[in-house]
């Protein structure tokens, strides 16, 4: 600003308005009670105008404004001067001693004091414009640590002093911030102390100082602030050297001495004034609760308005005043945007008895929270003073405002408020949680007291002349070194003036008010807590909602300063004088708990290495500057980064549905177009995220995302190679996808539902190996050259994010060092219980094929297992079955029984299930709201493709969607009414919940806590909906049937599903991280793929295979580049969720008899793990439902042993071999060719007929057929109707 300038404008002192003048009064008490009484009602007029024009100037700092301040300062000490002037002529002291009215005497001797009026006008206005010079210079100041980046106090430089753990970050801004605000003020500082001192002076007074000190009117107030002082240095000297040691163990030896002061820039804070923000680093215990309720906040929708609104009604909640209108209409309760403002959160009083207002940068944390409280208490002063005259119109004494508002806070900190507020769900009441809530609270409390007390301690040796402007700094750093035990960072100098870097310095505000309110606020809290009746500790008291509590505080604020200080402590808490302790009372416990602290761990109480500085540390200051290193920036980046790649993403992902829905060439290429868009986008914003130096973030979960922003999987790619890749990955999908195996006739068979139910009813040896040896032959051997080169890019892309190669890059999703250890571990633990059930299939098999295609001691041909991969062994259940008169669980029959009732009588429909596919997802959707979960929203009924259309090709793989924008969920199936698509529902609809229940975290955070807990989550509510329990409860099942026999037959047909899938699921990639690390060549692509499922599955290819097939590449998860370890992890972990979940839900039992549907407690413990998505390192979601961190079978194992020990005794009882010790044997491939002579005849009911006759007794079948179908039907629903099948079902007749 041009000063210069400013002063040209101001010029000379303007008159004061005519109205504005005193009058002539008479010399009598009756002419001073008429003097005052115009005093006040003209003072609320010059009050207000220059109030005003300060508020102005303060939430709009330009020199315009600064020009109209300095004005309306001039015009308030004109009327000041001319004001006081005619009281000290008209009413001498020898006059007022003859005063009967003392309170008059009073007033008059207020009004006579005139501060800066008493200057020449040129002194006058060279006063104003230093203050406005100062408030400006510090309210502006800017560290700039690049061009075209500048950090201002609040909030950059705050929130880096509050949340950096770097020193090097730490010690730039806090020298950076003494340097732009401090040394500028240093030439002005001494005129500003002459001229005060001057106008003190001219009052009567000996300095500035003095006159401050005749506020609390006490001969012997410097005494009593003395001995308060020592009566508390011992309990700081306590925290001081518990958290000098806190420190150490953070920082070292370099930068912390055990026995000397602590560096200034360490303490969380820039003056170092209140410790609480470093609390993290300390915590007493803690696994206790941490009283810390941001989060919640947040979560709540807090904003500013609202943090007001919440203080409000704690005071009226005591019966005191609500806010005036224009409290919310005019006060400034955020930092706005566009304009310079002091933020210093500050209440103001525009004295028209009507105005009153707070100017506050309000942010939405807890501290904020108790600032407002703080802030409004000396609003709510305002209010309770109001109609007393204006020269009495504040605290009984300064420190009585401040106290007035703190002493709330003490009641809104502590957790049973917040409980009673809804911002703590539970209430911890323990020492070890009352310790980590004292120490919290000492860290604010406790280490500002000798801050308050040296600041004035400064400046009254400032302004006696005791302390010259030669050793400013050295005097302030001796003070702060003697009282606070903190030196400076780096060697400071007679250059700098750091007092200047603390806002009460050049804004001319006594602090010493803050230390007495720090002492009164406990002496207050006392009090109003016996008037609550509250019994019990101090810390634990909360005065809420107690009018008698607020009515001891009216009577304090409503005297303003009309009595004595000491006089208003009397009335209300019955001693005139301040008191430490009730302070050392509350904080009894924490005392208590540091001494104990520092005995054990051997601390020196105070500093006597005084002379200690820390060295500067090395590179220092030039490497700041060279990564990010602003976490607010970083939130900020993420917050762009979530909006827009939720655009993206879901475009991708529309384009993505499109396709695979409608497999067309136009389609695909959208996709491709989309995907390209998506992977530039992911680019853009990784490589931006590689900027920030996340080493100091205090947010785990901004460290989190960008780590994961970081790695740009396929974008990483040049742009010819990332087109590449994904035309190779769409056209390796489509391979697969619109792959058919075609018979001599020319019907072409599809993999679902065609070749799929070939593979689970089929008992023909030779048709199953038609159909699985075609179905290799169609899309694996199709795929071998193109997935070379995937391999290729894919490692390339891996390498480009820093890992090894692709399998590093998929095994680094689990943020698990030992993964691949881990996983060998469980699979040992498993192997026995999988090589019980092989044996005990195998001997099945051999039963019904015989010994020339199964070998006892071989592995078993990998096309007899009723699936295309072996990976689940439940469509051979028939063939295995243990009791086949006992109960199976298979309500397949039961589904699709009678499914068309159009044309039965409607009692008749009653009687039949009528399942189809959406009836199959309505009934998983009423699983998860049974367990108080989330419905599906409207769009995914709308949208979801649940069967498979008929006029067009599809990706019939059953999955899950999200569209990324919160709303749109979807299942893509061609569901087929049988009790395994009921199960995949339900397994589909749990990824679905999934999503619905993590859908507001940032959208890097939208996954699995690891890919194994998405698969988990829908497998372990199978594990309920497969019980015959639940079945039964749905309907499916009337009766139940509970022994040995229909255990075992329900045990394995769930392990021929989980147990048979187990070595599939590990081996898959094992085989691809091989490949990807080439430990398996291209050349070897297929022999490495049948030793794995040799040595993991004990299977072998029912024909021989070459390097020409491409067997991998015949599971949907290799072309589509999907990892597949995840399946094994769920398979083992989903025992652990479904143990936790039926513990929750109070079952009582075996294991697998559990059934967590309509549990509410089991729903929300899985509700709650759900809601983290990836917010959290697995282990954490795993300790949250498990409560341990670590995969384990031992729940799986726990729910198979009744089979378990079954197969151990059968297989006992066989003879059968554990394992495949004829591991080279391969069944006879030599058949006995079918030779089809061509003939007109036809057989008939085993006759010979011509084909005419044929067709015609057909036709008469079929007639006869349906005829005694409906009699059939019609005969079972009389049957009934009059015996209700005895109590059984047709699901229990069709089972056996």
């Amino acid at each position: 600003m041009h000063w210069a300038v400013l002063l040209a404008l101001v010029g000379v002192s303007m008159g004061l308005k005519p109205e504005w003048q005193p009058g002539t009064y008479d010399a009598t008490e009756r002419g001073a009670e008429l003097f005052v009484s115009d005093y006040n009602t003209t003072a609320e007029q010059v009050f207000y105008f220059s109030t005003e024009a300060s508020w102005t100037y303060n939430t709009n700092l330009t020199d315009y404004n600064s020009q109209q301040q300095v004005q309306a300062s001039l015009e308030e000490q004109a009327f000041t001067e001319a004001w006081g002037l005619k009281a000290k002529d008209t009413f001498p002291d020898s006059l007022m001693d003859t005063f009967v009215n003392q309170e008059l005497k009073k007033l008059i001797k207020k009004i006579n004091v005139l501060g800066a009026a008493n200057l020449p006008t040129n002194e006058r206005e060279r006063f104003n414009t230093i203050l406005s010079q100062m408030d400006n210079i510090y309210s502006t100041a800017k560290l700039c640590p690049k061009p075209g980046e500048c950090w201002s106090l609040e909030p950059e430089l705050s929130e880096i002093m509050a949340n950096s753990r770097s020193y090097k970050r730490l010690l730039y801004a806090w020298e950076g911030w003494h340097n732009v605000s401090g040394v500028p003020l240093k030439t002005l500082y001494p005129e500003f102390v002459q001229l005060s001192n001057k106008a003190s002076t001219m009052d009567g007074f000996d300095d500035t100082g003095a006159y401050w000190r005749s506020w609390y009117e006490s001969p012997t107030f410097e005494k009593d602030l003395e001995n308060l002082y020592n009566q508390l240095q011992p309990l700081y000297q306590n925290l001081h050297a518990f958290v000098r040691r806190k420190l150490y163990d953070f920082y070292g030896p370099k930068y912390i001495n055990l026995k000397g002061p602590i560096p200034a820039h360490l303490l969380g804070n820039m003056w170092s004034q209140t410790w609480n923000n470093i609390f993290d680093m300390m915590v007493p215990f803690p696994n206790k609760p941490n009283v810390d309720v941001t989060s919640t906040m947040v979560a709540k929708g807090y904003n500013a308005t609202h943090m007001f609104r919440v203080a409000e009604e704690f005071f009226t909640s005591l019966g005191l005043k609500e806010m005036p209108d224009k409290f919310w209409d005019k006060s400034m309760l955020e930092k706005p945007d566009g304009r310079e403002v002091v933020c210093h959160a500050s209440a103001w009083d525009f004295y028209n008895r009507e105005d009153f207002r707070i100017k506050q940068c309000t942010t939405v944390t807890m501290e904020q929270l108790f600032t407002v409280h703080h802030e409004m208490g000396h609003v709510e002063y305002y209010l309770q003073y109001q109609d007393q005259p204006v020269s009495f119109r504040r605290g009984a004494n300064p420190g009585f405002h401040e106290a007035i508002g703190d002493v709330l806070s003490l009641s809104v900190s502590t957790p049973k408020h917040l409980h009673t507020i809804g911002l703590l769900d539970a209430l911890a009441d323990d020492n070890e949680t009352d310790i980590n809530y004292l120490l919290k609270m000492a860290l604010e409390k406790i280490a500002f007291l000798p801050f308050g007390y040296l600041i004035d301690q400064w400046r009254w040796g400032v302004f006696s002349g005791r302390t010259p402007p030669e050793r400013y700094n050295s005097e302030w750093w001796y003070l702060r070194t003697k009282y606070q035990g903190i030196c400076p960072p780096v060697r400071r100098t007679e250059e700098h003036f750091d007092p200047g870097a603390k806002f009460h310095i050049p804004g001319n505000t006594p602090y010493i008010r803050y230390f007495v309110s720090f002492i009164l606020q406990f002496q207050f809290h006392q009090k109003l807590c016996k008037e609550s009746g509250h019994t019990g500790p101090l810390h634990k008291c909360d005065i809420y909602r107690s009018h008698k509590a607020g009515e001891v505080l009216q009577s304090v604020m409503s005297a303003g300063s009309s009595k004595p200080w000491t006089e208003v402590l009397q009335d209300a808490l019955g001693t005139n004088k301040m008191d430490a302790s009730a302070l050392m009372e509350y904080f009894q416990p924490v005392t208590t708990w540091l001494q104990e602290q520092n005995k054990q761990t051997g601390e020196v109480l105070g500093w006597p290495d005084y002379n200690w500085l820390p060295p500067v540390p090395e590179g220092y200051p030039e490497d700041v500057a060279d990564k990010i290193t602003d976490e607010t920036q970083a939130k900020e980046f993420l917050a762009e980064y979530n909006s827009t790649a939720e655009t993206v993403w879901n475009a991708y992902t529309e384009a993505s549905w499109a396709y695979n829905t409608d497999i067309t060439e136009e389609n695909k290429q959208i996709m491709l177009e989309k995907n390209l868009e998506m992977a530039n986008h992911t680019k853009t914003y990784g490589l931006e995220a590689r900027k920030y130096d996340t080493s100091d973030f205090q947010d785990p979960s901004v460290k989190r995302i960008l780590k994961k922003l970081s790695d740009l999987e396929r974008a990483v790619l040049p742009d010819a190679e990332l087109k590449e890749y994904n035309n190779l990955l769409a056209s390796m999908e489509t391979t697969y996808s619109v792959a058919k195996v075609c018979t001599d006739d020319g019907t072409c068979l599809p993999l679902d539902p065609d070749l799929t139910k070939i593979m689970a009813e089929s008992r023909d040896y030779d048709e199953l190996v038609f159909a699985w040896q075609g179905w290799r032959n169609a899309s694996g051997r199709e795929l071998r050259q193109s997935y070379k080169r995937y391999v290729e890019l894919a490692n390339l892309a891996a390498r480009g994010n820093g890992h090894a190669d692709n399998g590093a890059f998929w095994r680094s999703l689990y943020e698990t060092p030992t993964f691949e250890e881990d996983l060998e571990a469980l699979w040992n633990d498993l192997q026995p219980l999988y090589l019980n059930l092989h044996a005990y299939v195998r001997r099945g098999l051999f039963k019904k094929y015989g010994a020339n295609r199964i070998n006892l001691k071989g592995p078993i041909p990998a096309h007899l297992l009723g699936n295309m991969w072996a990976q689940t062994w439940s469509g051979i259940m028939d063939l295995v079955i243990p009791y086949p008169d006992a109960t199976q669980v298979d309500v397949t029959q039961a589904m699709i029984s009678k499914a068309s009732t159009d044309s039965l009588p409607k009692e008749l429909k009653g009687f039949v299930h009528g399942w189809n596919a959406e009836r199959m997802f309505k009934e998983s959707e009423s699983f998860f709201t049974s367990l108080g979960l989330m419905a599906m929203p409207d769009e995914f009924w709308q949208k979801s493709m649940l069967e498979k259309p008929s006029d067009r090709e599809v990706v019939c793989h059953a999955s899950a969607w999200d569209f990324y924008n919160r709303k749109d969920f979807r299942i893509k199936q061609c569901t087929v009414v049988n009790m395994d698509d009921l199960i995949t529902v339900h397994h589909e609809m749990g990824h679905v919940q999934y999503f619905l229940q993590y859908k507001e975290q940032p959208i890097s955070f939208r996954d699995g806590a690891n890919p194994g807990f998405h698969e988990a989550i829908g497998d372990v509510l199978a594990l309920s909906v497969s019980t015959p329990k639940h079945l039964h409860s749905i309907g499916l099942l009337d009766k139940l049937e509970e022994n040995q026999e229909s255990t075992i037959n329900f045990l394995l047909s769930i392990a021929l599903d989980k147990i048979a899938f187990l070595p599939f699921g590990y081996l898959m990639d094992q085989w691809r991280w091989k490949v990807f690390d080439d430990r398996i060549p291209s050349s070897e692509y297929n022999k490495e793929w049948w030793n794995l499922r040799l040595k993991y599955q004990g299977l072998c290819p029912p024909v021989t295979r070459t390097e020409e097939d491409f067997d991998p590449g015949a599971k949907f998860h290799i072309p589509a580049n999907v990892p597949y370890v995840r399946y094994f992890v769920s398979f083992v972990i989903q025992f652990q969720f479904h143990k936790a979940l039926c513990e929750a839900a109070g079952h009582t039992g075996p294991l697998h008899n559990c059934d967590i549907y309509e549990s509410k407690d089991a729903g929300k413990l899985l509700g709650d793990v759900m809601k983290l998505g990836f917010s959290k390192p697995w282990p954490e979601a795993m300790a949250m439902i498990t409560g341990q961190p670590k995969m384990s079978v031992q729940p799986l194992m726990e729910y198979f042993q009744p089979l378990i020990t079954w197969l151990e005794q059968e297989n006992k009882k066989n003879g059968d071999v554990l394992g495949w010790p004829e591991y080279s044997w391969m069944p006879s491939t030599t058949e006995t060719p079918v030779v089809v002579e061509p003939d007109n005849s036809a057989n008939f009911l085993g006759l010979s007929v011509d084909e005419a006759a044929a067709a015609a007794g057909q036709w008469i079948l079929l007639v006869l057929g349906i005829v005694l179908l409906l009699a059939t039907i019609f005969l079972a629903y009389k049957y009934r109707k009059s015996r209700r099948l005895r109590n059984k079902s047709i699901s229990q007749v069709e089972l056996k």
